[in-house]
């Protein structure tokens, strides 16, 4: 059988394959500490379980409109009105299959074969990915420690070629958990419109970030009304904030002339989003579910901060200290190690699965891995203390 060159060239995600590893180990009797996966380990706030119990009542559970529940978009788009501080029409919000369906039809709505799309180096591996299966040339683009690991308005001007179209970017970051200045990302989008562009901007752990300094709460991109706005698609999930990773529920927010065209790929492509998880979802905007989840994201600085003082402690340098999500993108060579090599024999000699830093591009690949601190507090402890006796053991070959 004749593989595509499409598929040919996609690499594996090595999150998922540490994941695998693990999954041997722990198939032999050892206690594995994963930490390579971005799954909070609270599951979805009481209220989305009960609603789930009450949907599965024998109703048939029918597809719905291919872009969602009604309901469920305009709740959506009132969550981020009192969350995010951005008022959105819910005829703009798609409802979708996973942020994965979300970025899927972005790319499928936006990239034509030849087209340039810019990417930070580090980022989410499956963000270029899919706009590779469109054809795109991905322009991976190094960023630096000094710039929170996110692209600049510099980097993309500089970037920028004739045939570029598009920008994608993510803040809070996965894997670096960091943000874009909010007016550096306005900036960004307003330029990238300029020149007649588009942006993706994903905002999968928006609802995670710490507030600013002065208390106030994360904005999303669409909260401020500049040209770069018009031309934005916003991609979320309930996957982080809510806990709901397997529910496989997201949502995207586009321009008035791209609902249409999203409508139809959606149909396309998988009919609907799934039908349960979007009566359930309905749930996660009442004010009790609303209290969990924010109740979460403080647990999640606990967390942090957990595990950041015990990497110092360990000796493990974290560059820049995440804002957001709930990762840390830590240097290990100072163990004399590649990301990879520390990451395969953490596993192997200290039970604890991380991500190396080769499935987020190649700037600093070799150096720095992925810790997700998406675990128990006991977890955690216990992974810092493990890594701790590994390092000190030294690196024998």
């Amino acid at each position: 059988m004749k593989i595509s060159r499409r598929a040919e060239g996609i690499a594996p995600f090595y999150a998922m394959e540490f994941a695998r590893n693990a999954a041997e180990l722990e198939a032999q009797g050892h206690h594995v500490v994963k930490l390579n996966i971005g799954e909070p380990d609270f599951g979805p706030p009481p209220a989305v379980l009960t609603a789930a119990r009450e949907v599965s009542d024998g109703r048939p559970l029918a597809y719905t409109g291919a872009l969602g529940l009604p309901e469920l978009r305009a709740a959506i788009a009132g969550f981020y009105g009192h969350h995010f501080g951005a008022d959105v029409d819910p005829r703009r919000v798609a409802v979708t299959s996973g942020a994965s369906a979300a970025l899927l039809m972005s790319c499928a709505a936006l990239i034509d074969p030849g087209d340039g799309v810019i990417i930070g180096d580090p980022s989410y591996p499956c963000n270029r990915q899919f706009a590779h299966a469109f054809g795109a040339r991905v322009d991976l683009i190094e960023t630096t420690a000094q710039a929170r690991f996110q692209l600049t308005t510099d980097d993309v001007e500089r970037a920028w070629t004739d045939t570029t179209r598009g920008v994608i970017v993510a803040t809070p970051s996965n894997p670096t958990g960091t943000s874009m200045p909010y007016d550096e990302l306005v900036t960004m989008t307003d330029l990238v419109a300029a020149r007649g562009g588009w942006s993706i901007v994903d905002e999968i752990y928006l609802g995670l970030s710490d507030p600013d300094p002065d208390g106030r709460a994360p904005r999303s991109i669409l909260a401020t009304d500049t040209p770069g706005t018009a031309e934005t698609v916003v991609i979320n999930s309930f996957s982080k904030y809510f806990g709901m990773t397997g529910w496989r529920l997201g949502w995207c927010i586009v321009p008035d002339e791209l609902v249409g065209v999203i409508e139809r790929l959606a149909q396309n492509f998988y009919v609907c989003p799934p039908t349960p998880s979007q009566y359930a979802a309905l749930a996660c905007f009442t004010p009790e579910s609303l209290a969990v989840a924010e109740d979460n994201r403080r647990e999640f600085a606990r967390r942090r901060d957990l595990v950041i003082d015990g990497l110092a402690r360990i000796g493990l340098d974290v560059p820049v200290v995440p804002d957001g999500a709930f990762y840390v993108y830590l240097d290990v060579s100072s163990t004399g190690l590649s990301s990879a090599e520390f990451c395969d024999r953490a596993l192997r000699e200290a039970h604890v699965a991380l991500t190396p830093g080769k499935d987020f591009g190649f700037a600093g690949a070799d150096r720095f891995v992925r810790l997700s601190y998406a675990a128990s507090t006991e977890d955690l402890a216990l992974a810092v203390d493990r890594l701790g006796a590994f390092v000190r053991a030294g690196n024998p070959a």
